[in-house]
């Protein structure tokens, strides 16, 4: 056994005591070096984590942190992805820039004077497109000043401007969407586009359609957001700035800023000033209520704050920001006439509707105004109730001024006489005409071969009225006056003797006369026909006058001459009125001016008179003095005048020998002023000193009005005033 072991190797431990020491303890180390490399692959202790209550708030806000990021950013995709693709679809929707710049759903109506001139417009104004470049810099300038100063910087949204609008709304006790809106040039745009939807009449009316587009919902305010996006990426800064000066509504219907320059300034827009381009540029905020044909001063002051914003962002120097505030804009001559007024109304609404009211052409209307004669007619009603009509009084007044042959030169329906829509006493107010009727009666008989000479009795009348009773008319002076001409009889309006002429000549032969000078209303059938009972409008009478003066015909008043399409030369149709057909004998009507001059010279009417001019005319009182008439003419012009309450007040102490004459006067004169004097076409009488009697009697003629004693007791005047309130004529009461 012990050979066995012979020849092994020695163990690693006999080699063990062989080493010196300082050899074993370098042995020993050599085991940590080869070590190193395991350091890599101990695992750290794990963590602590903290216990109780916060620890396990901590875990819980950490837990949600993570869901709250994974849904975010998902959502942030998804939505994203769903802005891209409704921005694309709205842009392959937008048309080319020029296809959006007339977005009109009605045309335009320009009205021209006698001279050609404009002085109206009606229905959607379009001047014509502008562009960035062909504007007025200052224009273009005063629009991104007030409304988007950071429009060439943006990319169709301003995050900013909404966040400012909305602290502005709540810090004003507001929602947050209401008031303030925030919205870009950009978003003004597409909310003028209807975010491309166009407006279609057999769906809803315009009105609806309007007030569909500029729904302020939240709904509606993303949808104009996108639109506006969209509309970035299909167009320049400059488009879009272009369809917004084309499109936008700036007061009194003119649509666009060339409409409203040439409404406001009589110019293009190319042309405007500094001051005018900012006040043009206010009106985007509120257009009726800063257009300056309703309040000039206040336009004027909302530019001023426009020039100050051009100023503080350098598109002003300080010299000119003081030139602007210093001169501010004013309006040209037409403007300031308030759009025509009344007679562009009248006009308006005479016309053809589909090329007037509705139409949807741009059309021009030359009409018969004159504007002389216009201002005329403006001044006389303006100074007349500043100086003859007591404080607080709310009677109002119409005139009308025409030619003989029916042509309207003139027209103010109210005592406002700058107004535009407002109603027409002068066209659509029907009253009762009083002493002014009494002219027709006198034609019927001067046109059967009785002379203005020829005499009738003033006495106590009492005509039967069947079914009414007794009626017995009196004078206003509750007198008797005995034998009169036909002359005396109309001059100082008596009504007992014009009531015996209309019972002679019969009270169909009167309607007939009337009807045909152009009295369309119905006409009274009972005795009382004479006196005025029945009802007429202004216009009415004065053309029936007319028909007096031109020597016996019929008139039709017109204030259209020719209307064509803009762009055409000829006209689509021409005059809608003038001389009609004779009513009565030229000689009949002559003899009429000599009796209706007497009135004026001699008679009821002597406030009238004025230059010493011929004049011709009739005032008119009626029920209870509800209205009071002047109704006359030169060799030239014919004017009437009404006045009275809307409401049927009765005046106090007013007759249409009073304040309406003084309007006529007031009225003529002015129109009167350089034109030479002419004497009137009237012929004295053939027969002088007949004693021909035209007796009624007790005739009735055709019918009765059933009229009470007490009610003809009003029509025919008489009483006091005492108790009454302060007369609206200070001069007191007349026939």
């Amino acid at each position: 056994m012990s050979d066995s072991r012979r020849g092994k190797r020695p163990l690693v431990a006999d080699r063990r005591y062989t080493a010196s020491p300082k050899t074993a303890r370098k042995s020993k180390a050599k085991p940590k070096a080869k070590a190193k490399p395991r350091k890599t692959a101990r695992r750290r202790a794990p963590a602590r984590r903290r216990g109780g209550l916060i620890g396990l708030l901590q875990r819980l806000i950490g837990w949600v942190v993570r869901l709250v990021w994974r849904i975010t950013w998902r959502v942030g995709a998804v939505a994203c992805l769903g802005l891209a693709l409704m921005v694309g679809y709205y842009y392959t929707t937008l048309p080319d820039v020029t296809e959006l710049l007339d977005g009109r759903a009605r045309g335009s109506v320009t009205l021209l004077d006698d001279q050609g001139r404009v002085f109206a417009w009606r229905g959607d104004q379009f001047g014509g497109a502008i562009t960035t470049e062909t504007v007025s810099p200052h224009l273009r300038n005063a629009i991104i000043a007030t409304e988007d100063k950071r429009f060439y910087h943006h990319f169709g949204l301003s995050p900013r401007g909404i966040a400012s609008a909305v602290r502005i709304n709540l810090s004003e006790g507001r929602g947050p969407l209401s008031g303030h809106g925030g919205s870009t040039i950009t978003q003004q745009t597409a909310k003028l586009l209807c975010l491309g939807v166009p407006f279609d009449p057999t769906v809803q009316s315009e009105a609806d359609y309007e007030a569909d587009c500029r729904r302020g919902t939240i709904k509606r305010k993303a949808s104009e957001a996108i639109y506006a996006l969209a509309m970035e990426a299909k167009y320049s800064k400059d488009e879009i700035l272009t369809v917004y000066m084309n499109r936008a509504f700036l007061g009194a219907g003119a649509r666009g800023f060339e409409a409203a320059s040439q409404r406001y300034f009589g110019k293009s827009a190319a042309n405007v000033s500094p001051a005018e381009a900012a006040m043009l540029a206010g009106l985007l905020v509120a257009p009726t209520r800063f257009a300056p044909t309703n309040d000039l001063a206040r336009s004027q002051n909302r530019a001023a704050t426009i020039v100050r914003l051009m100023n503080e962002q350098g598109y002003l120097s300080d010299s000119e920001a003081r030139e602007a505030q210093n001169n501010p804009a004013q309006l040209s001559q037409a403007a300031e006439a308030r759009a025509g007024g009344y007679f562009a109304d009248w006009v308006m609404s005479s016309g053809p509707e589909f090329f007037t009211r509705k139409t949807t052409e741009d059309v021009i209307i030359k009409t018969t105004l004159d504007q002389r004669i216009q201002r005329a007619a403006d001044d006389a009603m303006d100074w007349v109730f500043e100086n003859k009509v007591r404080p607080g009084s709310k009677a109002q007044a119409a005139i009308v001024v025409m030619s003989a042959d029916g042509a309207v030169r003139a027209m103010v329906g109210g005592r406002e006489t700058k107004v535009a829509g407002a109603f027409n006493r002068a066209v659509q107010a029907k009253r009762q005409t009083g002493s002014a009727f009494k002219p027709f009666v006198y034609a019927a008989a001067l046109d059967l071969g009785y002379s203005p000479n020829d005499t009738v009795t003033d006495e106590p009348l009492t005509i039967n009225i069947p079914g009414s009773g007794p009626w017995s008319p009196r004078n206003y002076t509750n007198q008797f006056y005995g034998k009169v001409t036909l002359t005396e009889a109309l001059k100082d309006s008596l009504n007992i003797p014009a009531v015996k002429v209309s019972e002679f000549v019969g009270r169909d032969l009167v309607r007939q006369v009337a009807s045909d000078f152009g009295l369309e209303s119905d006409l009274a059938a009972g005795p009382a026909l004479a006196l005025g009972a029945s009802e007429s409008t202004l216009i009415e009478m004065t053309s029936a006058y007319a028909g007096i003066l031109n020597g016996g015909s019929s008139v039709q008043p017109y204030g259209l001459i020719e209307l064509r399409l803009l762009g055409d030369e000829e006209p689509l149709m021409g005059t809608g009125g003038g001389i009609g057909e004779r009513v009565v004998q030229e000689q009949a009507a002559r003899q009429l001016i000599y009796m209706m001059e007497k009135v004026v010279s001699d008679g009821t009417g002597k406030r009238a008179q004025f230059g010493g001019r011929q004049l011709a005319g009739k005032t008119g009182t009626t029920q209870a003095a509800r209205d009071a008439w002047f109704v006359g003419f030169s060799a030239d012009y014919v004017a009437g005048v009404w006045m009275g309450y809307d409401d049927n007040t009765p005046l106090t102490g007013v007759t249409g020998a009073g304040l309406p004459a003084e309007i006529w006067r007031e009225t003529m004169a002015r129109v009167h002023e350089g034109v030479p004097a002419k004497p009137l076409p009237m012929m004295g009488p053939s027969n002088a000193g007949a004693e021909r009697e035209p007796r009624g009697g007790q005739q009735t003629g055709g019918g009765a009005v059933g009229l009470l004693e007490g009610l003809l007791r009003d029509i025919l005047g008489g009483g006091g005033t005492s108790g009454r309130p302060a007369p609206d004529n200070v001069h007191g009461p007349d026939r």
